[in-house]
């Protein structure tokens, strides 16, 4: 009786085995990289605005503090977008006539708000307070990075759950006194852990256990 398979039949299996075995880690590997990617998380890709706002100019440049903007984040789950006014306090006067803030004057004097584009938007099901980290001592370049060096704003970090329980598991790492939080020239000391460890027990911060308990974040 002849034979079903070939003399070949074992390599053509063996190597297929191969493949198979390839083709799986490879997948396994675009899982867990892909949406880790900052094609995916849009990590450091600056967004249009309806007006190109440098913070690179108005905060590293003119030295304006976040809150003079943003004036919810210390006492709100918001930040806080500022209104037209806000921009017209300088702008009245200064490049008063400037092309490039047209829709700044049409928006204060037609009473519309500008429609800004969100740059670290969190997913709905995402809850997240700027009041508490404020208070326990988490500064605004930990999450929105050098702000006071882009032209355009960005994205700093992935604003992923891996990289929200990083700080949540070890927030030691990253506390820093309450007066520095709106400083974006503050460089973290070489004793940061134990500074961390004061500041966590000076400012209430709860345990690890606590913080990266599901509730804490998904309501």
């Amino acid at each position: 009786m002849s034979q079903i398979f070939t003399r070949h039949a074992n390599t053509i299996a063996r190597a297929s085995l191969v493949a198979l075995a390839l083709a799986g880690a490879v997948f396994g590997w675009l899982v867990v990289t892909v949406p880790r990617s900052d094609y995916i998380t849009r990590r450091g890709a600056p967004r249009s605005q309806p007006v190109m706002f440098s913070h690179a100019h108005h905060v590293g440049g003119m030295g304006l503090d976040c809150r003079y903007c943003h004036t919810s984040v210390e006492e709100s789950k918001f930040a806080g977008i500022p209104p037209t006014k806000t921009c017209m306090n300088c702008h009245a006067q200064l490049f008063s006539d400037a092309p490039i803030l047209e829709p700044v004057r049409a928006s204060f004097r037609d009473n519309t708000p500008l429609s800004w584009t969100r740059v670290s938007d969190l997913a709905d099901f995402v809850y997240f307070d700027h009041s508490i980290h404020v208070a326990k001592g988490v500064g605004c370049a930990t999450c929105h990075g050098p702000v006071d060096k882009m032209p355009l704003m960005y994205k700093d970090q992935s604003l992923q759950m891996e990289w929200c329980l990083e700080c949540h598991r070890a927030p030691e790492r990253f506390l820093r006194p309450r007066d520095q939080v709106f400083n974006m020239q503050y460089t973290p000391p070489a004793d940061q852990l134990e500074l961390g460890r004061r500041l966590v027990k000076e400012y209430g911060v709860a345990g690890p256990d606590a913080l990266a308990s599901c509730s804490v974040c998904h309501r």
